[in-house]
């Protein structure tokens, strides 16, 4: 399928999407927390991975690292333009807001507190130290594949995992403490 693929077959695409778009899918959604933008990073994934096939290397083994490392870069990008527009909606005066509905929805989820508060202590990791976790602890990839993704040595995969493990486990738990000690909201 690689080379059919590099040739631009469009049923290669077809089938890559069919055998990759859901872990893409869960492991955006897990990186940003939100729904949509887990969406729009695997629409967008699979058109960089068809502009760029030519670039995919002949042999190897399967796909899925390298259109992990596609997504990572897809949501650094998402990332930057969303602190440049943070940046530039603060300057313009605040006027009357509309609720967002979608929130509602997402509360209702058994463990959307869980995946919150995980969430929220996995922004606080450096970006190096979440873009390894979130590809081996989420996306499954092995270290070797983790490293190919990312473009670093194995041994930093490893070594970056470990801190990262460990600091998602104090801020992971700092985090729910936060949040039973707050009052809860009114239905």
């Amino acid at each position: 399928m690689r080379n059919r693929f590099r040739r631009g077959d469009p049923d290669a695409l077809g089938e890559l999407y069919d055998e990759h778009a859901r872990v893409l899918y869960r492991y955006a959604l897990r990186v940003t927390g939100d729904w949509a933008e887990a969406e729009d990073v695997v629409s967008a994934t699979f058109l960089e991975a068809w502009r760029g096939r030519g670039k995919l290397r002949p042999e190897g083994d399967g796909l899925r690292p390298w259109l992990l490392g596609i997504a990572t870069n897809v949501m650094r990008r998402n990332a930057r333009s969303r602190r440049r527009r943070e940046v530039a909606l603060a300057r313009v005066p605040e006027r009357g807001s509309v609720p967002d509905f979608a929130d509602d929805l997402v509360t209702h989820l058994a463990d959307a507190e869980h995946l919150r508060a995980a969430h929220a202590a996995l922004a606080r990791l450096r970006r190096r130290d979440r873009e390894v976790f979130t590809l081996v602890v989420w996306a499954g990839l092995d270290y070797a594949a983790a490293a190919e993704a990312l473009g670093v040595p194995v041994g930093t995969v490893r070594s970056r995992l470990s801190r990262a493990r460990t600091r998602l486990r104090e801020l992971t738990a700092r985090e729910m403490r936060s949040t039973t000690a707050r009052p809860a909201a009114a239905p």
